[in-house]
C-alpha cells in the first residue's frame, strides 16, 4: 500500500470517528498517531489539516503539542514502571531526551530545507511573473505602435483622398475650360479659314483680271508701237486711265497681302495657346498618376498591417523559427492558426533538392508550398506557418499527410 492509499485509509477512519461523535481534538490526535507511528511522518499543521479537514491555524498546533506531551508522558510512565535501578532509569530518561532533541533538531533541519525550497520556488515564480509582465508590456507597446502607424496611415490616406478629390475637381474644371477654349479657337480658325478662302478667291479673280489687263496692255502696246508716231496723243489719253486703274489694283493687292499676314499671325498665336493648354493638361495627368501610385502604395501598407494583426515582429519571428525547426506540434500549429501569416517568409531554397525556389499557393483558404523543380510539396495546410513547418521538415510522409 503506497502513501496515498494510507492517507485515504486514515481519512476514512477519521470520517468514521466524526460520524461517531468524535471531537476535533480526538481527530487531530488520531491523525498525529497514524502519521508518526504508521507512516513515519512528523505531524505538521498542513498534514493534519489535510487529513482532518477541520480546525483553525491556532487550534491544530495546540493539538500537535498535546500529542507530543502525551508521547513524553507515556515514555516517562513506561520508564518509571517496573523494578529497574535508579541509575538505569536516569540514563534511559537522558537517552529518550537526547532522542527527542535529535528528532526536534532533525525536524527543524527538514523544516528549514522545506522553507528554503519554498523560498526558491517563490523567487522563481516571482521572476517568471516579472518576465511575463515585461513581455506583456512589450506586446502592449508593440500593439500601440502598430495602432499608431495604422492611424497615421489612415490619416495620410484621407489627406491623399482629399487632395485627389480636389485635384480631380480642378483637373475636370481645367479640362472643361481647355475644351471650351479649343472649341472657341476651332470656331475662330474655321472663320479665318473661310475668310482666307474668300480672300484667295478674290485674289484669284484679281490675278485673272490683272493677267487679262496685262495681255490687253501688251496687245495695245504692240499696236501703239506700230502706230506710235501717228497716235501718241491718243495713246497717252487712253493709257493714263489704265495706269490709274493699275495703281488701284496694286493698292488692293497690297491690302490683301497685309490681311493674309495678320491672319497667319493670329493662327500661329492660337496654335501656341492650344499647345500651352495641352502641356498644362499633361502635367495635371502626370500629377494625378503620381498621387494614384502613392495611394496604391499606402493601401498596400494598410493591407500588410491588417494582415499582421498587431503581432510583435520578434514574437512572430520566434514562432517562424520554431516552426521551421520542427519544434511545434500539429496541435500548437492549429492553435496559432493564421495569426502570424503576415510575418511568415518563404524559404529561399527547397530543402530536398537545394535548387528550386518554393512557390506558395492557396486553394479553398488552405495553403501549400511546392518546389517547381522536384515537385516536393508540403501538402494542404490550414495556415502559412503550418505549411512552412511541413515543408522545412523534409519528410515526404508528413508533407503528404
Amino acid at each position: 500500500m503506497n502513501l496515498d492509499q494510507e492517507k485515504q485509509a486514515i481519512r476514512s477512519e477519521l470520517e468514521v470517528m466524526r460520524e461517531g461523535g468524535a471531537r476535533r481534538q480526538e481527530l487531530s490526535l488520531h491523525a498525529c498517531k497514524r502519521l508518526f507511528f504508521d507512516l513515519g511522518i512528523r505531524p505538521s499543521m498542513t498534514a493534519v489539516r489535510d487529513l482532518t479537514q477541520s480546525g483553525s491555524a491556532s487550534d491544530i498546533p495546540k493539538d500537535i503539542d498535546h500529542f507530543w506531551e502525551r508521547i513524553r508522558n507515556a515514555s516517562r510512565i513506561k520508564i518509571g514502571a517496573g523494578a529497574i535501578p535508579k541509575a538505569l532509569e536516569e540514563r534511559a530518561g537522558e537517552l529518550l531526551g537526547a532522542l527527542f532533541e535529535e528528532a526536534v533538531a532533525q525536524a527543524r533541519v527538514t523544516l528549514d530545507d522545506e522553507r528554503s525550497d519554498l523560498r526558491d520556488q517563490m523567487n522563481t515564480a516571482d521572476s517568471r511573473v516579472r518576465e511575463a509582465e515585461i513581455r506583456r508590456e512589450a506586446a502592449e507597446e508593440a500593439i500601440q505602435r502598430s495602432e499608431q502607424r495604422a492611424q497615421s496611415a489612415w490619416e495620410r490616406i484621407r489627406e491623399l483622398e482629399t487632395a485627389l478629390s480636389s485635384a480631380t475637381t480642378q483637373g475636370n474644371s481645367e479640362q472643361q475650360g481647355l475644351h471650351a477654349n479649343v472649341l472657341r479657337l476651332e470656331r475662330e480658325n474655321d472663320a479665318l479659314r473661310q475668310r482666307l478662302d474668300t480672300e484667295l478667291v478674290s485674289q484669284s479673280s484679281l490675278r485673272d483680271r490683272i493677267d487679262t489687263l496685262h495681255v490687253e496692255l501688251r496687245e495695245r502696246t504692240e499696236h501703239y508701237a506700230q502706230q506710235i508716231k501717228d497716235a501718241v496723243g491718243e495713246a497717252e489719253r487712253r493709257v493714263k486711265p489704265m495706269l490709274v486703274e493699275l495703281d488701284s489694283l496694286r493698292s488692293m493687292a497690297a491690302t490683301y497681302q497685309t490681311g493674309v499676314r495678320d491672319a497667319s499671325r493670329k493662327e500661329f498665336e492660337f496654335i501656341q495657346q492650344i499647345a500651352t493648354a495641352k502641356a498644362r493638361g499633361d502635367r495635371l495627368d502626370a500629377q494625378l498618376r503620381e498621387q494614384s501610385d502613392e495611394l496604391d502604395a499606402l493601401s498596400k501598407e494598410v493591407a500588410t498591417l491588417r494582415a499582421q494583426q498587431g503581432i510583435d515582429p520578434s514574437i512572430a519571428q520566434l514562432l517562424c523559427s520554431l516552426a521551421g525547426s520542427g519544434r511545434l506540434s500539429p496541435e500548437e500549429l492549429r492553435a496559432i492558426g493564421t495569426a502570424v501569416d503576415g510575418h511568415v517568409p518563404l524559404p529561399p531554397h527547397c530543402p530536398k533538392c537545394e535548387e528550386g525556389e518554393p512557390e506558395l499557393s492557396q486553394v479553398d483558404h488552405r495553403f501549400e508550398l511546392q518546389c517547381p523543380e522536384c515537385d516536393y510539396s508540403s501538402g494542404l495546410a490550414e495556415s502559412r506557418l503550418e505549411a512552412l513547418s511541413r515543408f522545412e521538415a523534409n519528410d515526404p510522409v508528413a508533407a503528404s499527410s
